[in-house]
């Protein structure tokens, strides 16, 4: 899409914001969700709801719309890619520049943790519900569930993301869930890797709701990317491997990804930050990198 296409939108926004409705109801829909490649290739772009904007040394990469919606456009059109990972506001500008036709469209439905903030671990459904997937006609929704053995705040996340699987199995909608074990240091949330405590967030996880039925998982590397296979061995739900801020070492984490896509259970990529913002600015070709993994 061309920057004066994407200057459109907020035109259309203010004079007919019944197009985003329009567009959701026009928009050509997937039968499947794993398309003809038997894989699934999902480009991640929820995170500048819960104000984590940056991406390596820059604070505010993602922050800058036109920008993020350019490189989404691009994206998505690259072959081998299957859909995007966003929230509403930025899916209703995809819809609106028609780049969601024969994706995967999925809803990120909890933002309300905000990154850095003293809630952070109150991790409440601000975004997507259940009835609003089924109505936009999306196929899928995914769920952040993070876990603090020392906050009674993860206790309200864990009972509300339950609920939420309930009801997305309800509407017969997939919802991903990507689990972890967290804990503060010096008042700062902080993700544990390590292949012990992924187990136990797998565990954790699988359980959830009156049924696994629509269930997927949304899960790291850990540390040691050798004890993997241990990790994947905890439960029979589809799998896909999440990104993150990669850094420098981008050879080792596509080395990573390759021989987590070797495993049964694993059935994808749902990655983001690091395709969107290469360290060379070659969104492209950094796409195309990804989807060879698979």
């Amino acid at each position: 899409m061309s920057r004066v296409a994407i200057n459109e939108l907020t035109g259309i926004r203010t004079r007919h914001p019944e197009a985003v409705a329009e567009a959701a109801a026009s928009r050509r829909r997937r039968t499947r969700l794993i398309g003809p490649s038997g894989r699934l290739m999902i480009i991640a772009a929820d995170h500048p709801a819960r104000g984590a904007l940056a991406v390596g040394a820059s604070p505010l990469a993602m922050a800058n719309r036109f920008d993020l919606l350019e490189r989404l456009c691009l994206a998505l059109s690259r072959p081998g890619v299957d859909g995007v990972l966003a929230t509403a506001d930025i899916l209703d500008d995809l819809l609106l520049l028609g780049a969601l036709h024969d994706k995967v469209v999925m809803g990120s439905m909890n933002r309300g943790g905000l990154a850095g903030a003293v809630f952070e671990l109150d991790d409440r459904f601000t975004g997507h519900r259940p009835q609003d997937l089924a109505r936009l006609g999306f196929d899928a929704g995914k769920l952040l569930l993070r876990i603090d053995y020392q906050d009674p705040a993860s206790l309200d996340t864990l009972h509300s993301a339950a609920r939420v699987v309930d009801e997305m199995a309800a509407h017969r909608l997939p919802v991903f869930v990507e689990p972890f074990i967290c804990h503060r240091t010096d008042g700062r949330l902080h993700t544990d890797l390590s292949a012990g405590a992924i187990t136990r967030s797998i565990a954790i996880a699988s359980g959830l709701a009156g049924t696994s039925a629509y269930t997927w998982l949304k899960v790291p590397v850990p540390d040691d990317p050798e004890a993997m296979a241990s990790v994947m061995e905890t439960s029979t739900l589809p799998a896909v491997i999440l990104g993150g801020d990669i850094g420098t070492d981008q050879d080792g984490v596509y080395a990573k990804w390759h021989r987590a896509l070797r495993l049964p259970t694993v059935q994808g990529l749902v990655v983001g930050r690091s395709l969107l913002y290469p360290a060379d600015g070659d969104v492209a070709a950094a796409v195309d990198t990804a989807v060879g993994l698979l």
